[in-house]
This record gives structure tokens, C-alpha cells and sequence, in this order.
């Protein structure tokens, strides 16, 4: 963040407003919007091109820029120095607001106002009268896609003797809104949504169909600074469990494992164990070796690119086992 400018002569020859500070973050101009304005000194925001001392929207990533007149620019610097750590009675670290968050996804931002901007819904746009509140829907129109290709690029590659029906049907759960919500309310993004006052009233940081559409921006925040590359480990990181569990659900089709319990307490047998016998292949293609074991008896083992998908085939071969020995 930065303070200060050069006064400029307007077209009548009187002084124009002086811009005495500029940010990327809606959070950071929106506290100091308030600091001023509790010292008396009138302030106003202008956006987008520095030419322009008017607000004008020119680039959707742009500086947001506080101006005050030309007698209070001064005064204005003066107070914004002093309080770039306290302001009012509570203490603001205007540079760590997302710090939590930001470890909590795994990922530091070099482009703090990329994850602002992801977390900023259209109902807090829409109260601005300034433009220099920009929603999160085109991020979350690129982060669908990015998140598409992520997620196709990982089935293609763990699943290759998977049809295109099967890969579509795990996919689609996957990416779901009810998946993607689940994955938001983990990383507790409803805490950090900037929401317009109707918004905030009605419930916005618990709707589904709000988280699920944050997430899809956060996804292409992290795209927008750090590349594919990180957007990719981000998701892998994430999704991995999901997309095991929708391999499960959308392919195996059945609950082996459920079946295989009851069969052995049917019989009067303890619960089965599943130990990883062996691994092998680099990471992003790795195989898991699974074995099923009842009372030291090695009733089926199988091998698959996820641990669950390994689980299920070792406990369908278990269920033909005992088939066969009656």
C-alpha cells in the first residue's frame, strides 16, 4: 500500500483533488475510508486508470485509489501513518487480514487483492456506489474451467482403462456444488466472504450454491497468481479424497465392503482388516497394493490407482472366496 501524490492543475487552473493513498484491497480502503472520515476529512475513492482522478473501472484488478481535497492531503498522510496499525479501538493488521486463510489453503498470494477480489460477492459490489468493488463471477467462471481441466487431466491419468462415460459420472460428482460447498465450509471460507448488508442478513456465508461459487473463484485466484502449476497442487491436494470416493460411488457401484462385514458376521466371523501390502510408481501415478485379511487369512488382495477403489476390489474377491469354499 502506498501514500501520496503530486498535485495536479485541473482545466480551470484550480487545484484537483490529491490522491493520499492507494491499494488493491477493498478492506484496506474501506478502513481507511473510515479512519478519515472520523478526523472530519472528507474522502473519496477513485479506481482503474491513474490519469483519471475520477472513478473509472478500466482494469477489473486495478488500484483503488482514496482522494481527499488539496488543503486536507497533508492532515490525511499524517493520520494514515499513524494508524497504519490501530485504528479506533481495535487493532487492524491491515497486511495479515487473510493470513489464516492463506494457510489454511496451503497457498501465500503474491496478489493479496486476487483473494479478496475471489471472495468479494456481487451483493457487496452492488452497494458501492464508487465501482471500485468488483465481484467475484468472472473468477468464478475461470475457476469452473481450470477446475474441469484439473480434475480431467487426474482421471486420465489414475484411471486410464476407465471408459469416458465412467470418468464423466466421477467427474460430475466431483465438481458438484454439494462437493465444492463441502470443501469450502472446511476451509471456512463463509468467515472471510465480503457481503453486502442484505446478504449478511439473509444467511450468505452458510448458502451452498454462495460457498460452492467462492470456491470456484478461490480456485482461480490462486491460478491467476501463482500459474496452473499451483492451481493443480491446490486441487490435488484437495480433491483427492473426493475423487476416490466418487471412483466408489459412480464405478465400483457396489458397497463390497459393506457386504463383505455382513457376510462375516453372518458367519459369525470378526471384522475384516485392509493393510496396504505395497506401493509402487512415482507419486502423481502411484499403485496401492491392498490385502483384506480375516483372522490371518488373506481372503483377497487387489491393486488400483486410489486405496478405496484397491479396498473394494480386494473385498469383492474376499466375497467370491468364501463363495467358493461355501
Amino acid at each position: 500500500m502506498k501514500t501520496g501524490a503530486g498535485l495536479r492543475a485541473g482545466p480551470s487552473g484550480m487545484a484537483e483533488p490529491i490522491i493520499v493513498f492507494t491499494t488493491t484491497s477493498d478492506i484496506e480502503a474501506s478502513v481507511v475510508m473510515a479512519l478519515l472520515d472520523s478526523h472530519g476529512i472528507a474522502a473519496f475513492r477513485v479506481s482503474g486508470n491513474p490519469q483519471h482522478i475520477w472513478p473509472m473501472a478500466v482494469n477489473p484488478f486495478g488500484e483503488i485509489r482514496i482522494a481527499v481535497a488539496a488543503e486536507a492531503a497533508d492532515e490525511a498522510r499524517r493520520i494514515i501513518e499513524s494508524h497504519r496499525e490501530d485504528v479506533g479501538t481495535k487493532v487492524v493488521r491491515l497486511r495479515d487480514e487473510f493470513e489464516e486463510l492463506q494457510r489454511r489453503i496451503g497457498y501465500r498470494f503474491r496478489d493479496r487483492g486476487l483473494l479478496e477480489h475471489a471472495l468479494t460477492h456481487k451483493s457487496r459490489a452492488a452497494e458501492d456506489a464508487s465501482g471500485g468493488v468488483i465481484d467475484n463471477e468472472s473468477l468464478e467462471f475461470l475457476g469452473d474451467a481450470v477446475l474441469g481441466l484439473v480434475v480431467a487431466e487426474a482421471l486420465f491419468r489414475m484411471y486410464p482403462a476407465y471408459t469416458e462415460g465412467q470418468k464423466s459420472k466421477i467427474k460430475a460428482a466431483v465438481v458438484s456444488t454439494q462437493s465444492l460447498a463441502r470443501h469450502a465450509e472446511r476451509l471456512r471460507l463463509g468467515e472471510h466472504l465480503i457481503l453486502g448488508r442484505g446478504e449478511e442478513k439473509t444467511g450468505g456465508r452458510f448458502k451452498q450454491a454462495l460457498l460452492a461459487d467462492t470456491y470456484e473463484a478461490l480456485i482461480a485466484a490462486v491460478y491467476l497468481d501463482g500459474g496452473l502449476s499451483a492451481a493443480a497442487a491446490f486441487l490435488e491436494r484437495e480433491l483427492t479424497d473426493a475423487i476416490e470416493a466418487g471412483t466408489v460411488q459412480t464405478v465400483v457401484g457396489q458397497d463390497y465392503k459393506s457386504a463383505l462385514q455382513e457376510r462375516l458376521q453372518a458367519l459369525g466371523r470378526p471384522l475384516p482388516e485392509y493393510r496396504v501390502a505395497g506401493e509402487a510408481g512415482p507419486d502423481h501415478r502411484k499403485l496401492f497394493s491392498i490385502e483384506v485379511v480375516v483372522q490371518g487369512e488373506v481372503l483377497g488382495a487387489a491393486t488400483g490407482r486410489a486405496k478405496k477403489e484397491a479396498e473394494q476390489e480386494a473385498a469383492r474377491l474376499a466375497l467370491a472366496h468364501l463363495d467358493r469354499a461355501g
